[in-house]
């Protein structure tokens, strides 16, 4: 991933646009043709009913961040077609790869951003987010870029701030201390709780679950992953 600029307003520039290998035909033309129609409009102020952004009736809505090649995303949209749902990924090849999931799967119920997540965060309005699912992000092993990570306390504080009461915040990481550390933040926070009871609540993943290709590529490296749910209070 390359890394953030040094200048400017770094806490919104936690990604770069980036394209990786040659997109085939069939993702070139979804991406010309149906991503402007999925695609957010930021210059346009957000409804304060954020389901009114779907050209379906649904009845919550969920965020996912990062959703890599689309897989879980286009996974959940499908088994809840009654849920609206925000994914944000700024790498185009990813982009590509949900837009053939949603034709494939005739999805409604789905909107796009193609950039950095902080700017549908900005723009949306108080607590008005039922879920959001941050799975197996950049986890900046370095240690000079681990500021970087984007469970921080900035972050925190405008995820909080776009949650409604009750809802959950669903974090996958393989990495451990990365794991560790957002434990920490959390338990820092009076906004938020953790919902483990036990070690199944965090050792095994929110059913029915399709897996990721990150998750798949921790197991090959034997790397664990752990599961955490955070509750807005």
């Amino acid at each position: 991933m390359p890394e953030a600029p040094e200048t400017g307003d770094r806490r919104r520039l936690l990604y770069g646009r980036h394209k990786g290998h040659r997109l085939r035909q069939r993702q070139a033309t979804l991406v010309d043709e149906t991503l402007p129609k999925l695609r957010l409009r930021l210059d346009a102020p957000c409804p304060d009913d954020l389901t009114r952004l779907f050209d379906v009736p649904v009845e919550r809505v969920e965020m996912e961040i990062g959703f890599g090649g689309g897989e879980h995303l286009g996974f959940r949209a499908g088994e809840n077609p009654c849920t609206g749902f925000i994914g944000c990924e700024p790498f185009v090849n990813g982009v590509a790869k949900l837009l053939v999931e949603i034709e494939e799967r005739a999805l409604r119920n789905v909107r796009v951003h193609d950039d950095d997540a902080r700017q549908v965060l900005d723009w949306l309005p108080d607590a008005s987010l039922d879920r959001i699912w941050l799975l197996y992000p950049d986890p900046w092993p370095k240690r000079r870029h681990r500021k970087r990570r984007f469970l921080s306390p900035e972050n925190l504080d405008v995820l909080a701030r776009v949650m409604k009461p009750g809802a959950d915040l669903r974090f996958a990481t393989d990495i451990d201390d990365y794991a560790d550390r957002s434990l920490r933040l959390l338990a820092d926070r009076t906004d938020f709780e953790w919902t483990a009871r036990r070690a199944d609540d965090w050792r095994r993943p929110w059913q029915p679950w399709p897996g990721t290709r990150y998750e798949a590529k921790a197991a090959r490296a034997g790397r664990t992953p752990c599961y955490l749910t955070f509750r807005r209070l």
